[in-house]
């Protein structure tokens, strides 16, 4: 779990957590242990709901709408209606931050969980839900270990391939995460800290957790294609950031002989950021002498704090009105 390791810190023991109750509208916080659903919660029965993790720095949303606007996406394709407007659910998640005294804080990390709700019998079908989806807002004081980031990531080729859009598409955000679990299971029984997984033609696609690229012999950034593989908002950025500092970037379809002889690899996620890649099935990534990140990385997760920063340096109610612009009267 390298791209996930965390510094432990004392405080998440006592966090509260903000739930929106689908039946009642009621939004309440929660101590940690006695924030806890029904058995007949659809997430629980069948696991029936969407999600977000989120970053949250100088109390505010990191790239807020990009965040929203993928949630609310996944929402519609699943004829989820929320109940509550984008803004009315970025307003719940700093009532929640605020709740906790985490608005100076860094180091700040928001899962959002979303169930299609209660049901009134353990049944796939949401005729028989009650009400309107539950909102969950975990938030926690959550660092990246700063040494399984100077380490990097040992990957392994997972047999499990990623879905096709007609089958359960990868753009959902959705709870069942069944064959990411099955790549990351496998990954452990090997000791690796990721497992990169293939589409169904063979060419590399994402990790289990986080997007991937590589960087190949000349300097150009190679990302695969859109296609198989969960949209992530740090991979977005990613891209955009090589295009606006003259990075050579393409997205394409590679092999694993491509990224085995790739100068640099690396994988991009919204709790990470930006990992480097040591090694994929044994072989070792690049032939510098050292196992950090290579200074194609290095220079894009040096431009990606500055857009944080840029992004979060603007007030609360500047990005809420990003995030649902006020309708102009005819």
């Amino acid at each position: 779990m390298a791209t996930h390791a965390v510094v432990p810190n004392s405080k998440n023991a006592s966090i509260l957590i903000g739930m929106r109750d689908g039946v009642t509208g009621k939004f309440s916080l929660r101590p940690r242990n006695e924030a806890v659903v029904s058995v007949f919660d659809s997430n629980f029965l069948v696991g029936d709901g969407i999600w977000e993790g989120i970053r949250i720095s100088r109390g505010r949303v990191q790239f807020a709408k990009a965040h929203l606007d993928r949630l609310f996406q996944s929402a519609k394709a699943m004829a989820m209606d929320l109940g509550i407007s984008r803004g009315g659910l970025l307003n719940l998640i700093h009532e929640t931050i605020d709740a906790n005294n985490m608005q100076p804080s860094e180091g700040i990390h928001v899962r959002l969980v979303i169930s299609r709700g209660l049901k009134a019998t353990p049944y796939q079908n949401p005729t028989v839900n009650i009400g309107l989806p539950l909102i969950v807002m975990i938030p926690e004081h959550k660092t990246a270990d700063p040494t399984a980031k100077a380490r990097g990531l040992r990957l392994v080729t997972s047999h499990i391939r990623r879905g096709t859009p007609d089958v359960k598409d990868e753009m959902w955000n959705h709870i069942s995460k069944a064959t990411d679990i099955q790549a990351c299971i496998g990954s452990n029984v090997v000791g690796a800290d990721e497992a990169l997984m293939l589409d169904p033609n063979g060419f590399v696609k994402t990790c289990n957790s986080t997007n991937f690229f590589i960087v190949r012999p000349g300097g150009e950034v190679w990302a695969p294609t859109r296609a198989y593989q969960m949209q992530g908002i740090t991979r977005e950025m990613t891209l955009r950031i090589c295009r606006e500092n003259g990075i050579p970037v393409r997205e394409t379809d590679f092999t694993l002989t491509e990224t085995y002889g790739a100068e640099e690899a690396f994988c991009t996620g919204t709790f990470p950021s930006h990992i480097c890649v040591v090694s994929v099935d044994g072989r070792k990534i690049g032939e510098r002498s050292d196992e950090g990140p290579g200074p194609v990385m290095r220079k894009i997760a040096e431009l990606y704090k500055k857009y944080v920063e840029r992004d979060v340096g603007r007030s609360r109610d500047e990005i809420l009105q990003e995030v649902e612009p006020a309708k102009t009267k005819l």
